[in-house]
């Protein structure tokens, strides 16, 4: 409770120094996301924090290095000890930053989190967790329990945030309607596809002209099997369309304590197993080679499901001509992006305020800055090519052709990122999702592959989530 206290209090002198300085969210958007005046109003805030007693060191538990390179890239006032390794941390204003990184294999880096924010409030002042970093399957395990502090305490109110996608405060809000995290990325998906497969199969490679191919899962059914008799698969793998059936569901993961598979995870299974039954797509693992190759310009794969960080991260390694390609580059203009059959969302990453930080001053000042000022999200998304958590960002870099992705061939797709995101629902959404989804896919890989029936992959499935939750029923 008395870091608590002392969190408001301190939220309250946050909010009268930036009001001297210029002030946050739209007001500061003026500044140059690698300094300027917004730099400036930083330097202050941090200085103040440092002289009222908050902590020296800001330590950011995370589980890769995306949001290291977001602050070292974007946020104001910040200088980054290294401009090649990120997670090594730097100055923000007097506060040190240091980032821990544990990587998400095996569950490990939820075990820390687990381990270390319980405990937060006692631990020594420069080992104090001040923000930690979540993702949308398991947000809600974090977002409803004390280890994350709402945002109002830190100062921040919600007309700061009137410019965001609802959908992303939605998926971090706590069942008593506190608001427990803030992030930069929104992550609405489309259908990625091979222009020169498309021109040779459908005829042209047109987004318009794609779209009537796979207008509907109908539709891309009977696409998948024209692609086949032409020697191409229509995904590289059956994984590639999960979360568009994941999250087009009717009902949760979990009800009442007991498991539920929805019919649209049904329909799923369905489809997948008779297009691999009929050649059109694998059952490679997401992230494999197997499953990557499909980038490169002379493979069979005709499209892949994903929002922008997935043509960012996954496919932003092109091959420009301007050097030597090994096959595993992603070929420059080679793809497209047209709606698809369903709209989905696909991840996210939020930043949480640790409850227990003796930094709530500079906690709020990176939540601003990265989640709320205009032009440093502008920045990401020209940088970067990132879809942003703000809607007069995107809708104005919607219709601005220098904001054309590299790997889309000068196709600037985020007017359809624009439209899936004001659709996106998390109705459905429960804590069980990762554990669920992760076990699904893996206990169905073995009915597409022909090892189990599906009752037997079921069971298989049910007992691994009952392992991994075992106050769950089925």
């Amino acid at each position: 409770m008395k870091k608590r206290i002392i969190s408001i209090v301190l939220a309250g002198m946050m909010a009268a120094s930036l009001a001297a300085c210029g002030g946050s969210g739209a007001s500061s958007s003026g500044g140059a996301a690698s300094g300027g005046a917004a730099s400036g109003s930083t330097g202050a805030a941090t200085t103040e924090a440092a002289d009222s007693g908050e902590g020296k060191v800001l330590n950011i538990q995370c589980w890769n290095d995306e949001f290291a390179r977001r602050m070292s890239d974007h946020m104001p006032g910040y200088e980054a000890a290294d401009k090649d390794d990120a997670t090594k941390g730097g100055k923000l204003g007097d506060v040190e930053v240091r980032f821990t990184v544990t990587p998400s294999t095996d569950n490990a880096y939820q075990n820390n989190l687990d381990a270390v924010l319980p405990e937060n409030a006692d631990a020594p002042a420069d080992e104090k967790v001040d923000l930690f970093l979540i993702e949308a399957d398991y947000a809600l395990k974090y977002v409803n329990t004390p280890v994350a502090l709402p945002v109002a305490d830190l100062g921040i109110t919600e007309d700061e945030l009137a410019n965001q996608y609802q959908y992303t405060k939605d998926i971090v809000t706590d069942a008593d309607g506190n608001l427990k995290g803030l992030t930069w990325q929104g992550c609405p998906g489309v259908l990625i596809y091979n222009r020169d497969i498309a021109k040779e199969v459908l005829g042209s490679d047109d987004p318009e002209e794609v779209q009537k191919a796979v207008a509907d899962w109908d539709t891309f059914n009977k696409t998948a099997a024209a692609l086949k008799e032409k020697g191409y698969r229509i995904t590289s793998t059956v994984n590639d369309s999960y979360r568009v059936f994941s999250n087009n569901v009717s009902s949760p993961w979990v009800v009442d304590g007991k498991i539920n598979v929805d019919d649209s995870i049904k329909a799923w299974v369905d489809m997948s197993k008779a297009q691999v039954d009929a050649g059109e797509t694998g059952t490679a693992d997401l992230w494999s080679d197997d499953w990557s190759k499909g980038f490169a310009k002379d493979a069979d794969v005709f499209c892949y499901f994903g929002p922008a960080w997935l043509i960012n991260f996954s496919m932003g390694n092109v091959d420009d001509g301007n050097n030597e390609d090994d096959g595993s580059r992603t070929f420059a203009g080679g793809w497209g992006a047209t709606v698809g059959p369903q709209g989905f969302y696909w991840g996210g990453t939020w930043i949480c305020a640790a409850a227990g930080t003796d930094n709530p001053t500079a906690v709020a000042e990176i939540m601003r800055q990265m989640t709320t000022n205009e032009q440093v999200l502008t920045d990401i998304v020209k940088m970067d090519n990132d879809f942003v958590n703000n809607k007069p960002a995107m809708e104005a870099a919607a219709t601005d052709d220098s904001f054309a992705f590299k790997p889309l061939g000068g196709q600037n797709p985020l007017g359809m990122f624009c439209e899936g995101a004001d659709k996106i629902s998390l109705a459905n959404t429960c804590e069980y999702d990762q554990g669920c989804n992760e076990s699904f896919q893996l206990a169905m890989k073995e009915y597409f592959e022909g090892n189990a029936t599906y009752e037997e992959a079921l069971q298989s499935f049910y007992k691994s989530v009952t392992e991994k939750y075992p106050e769950l029923e089925y």
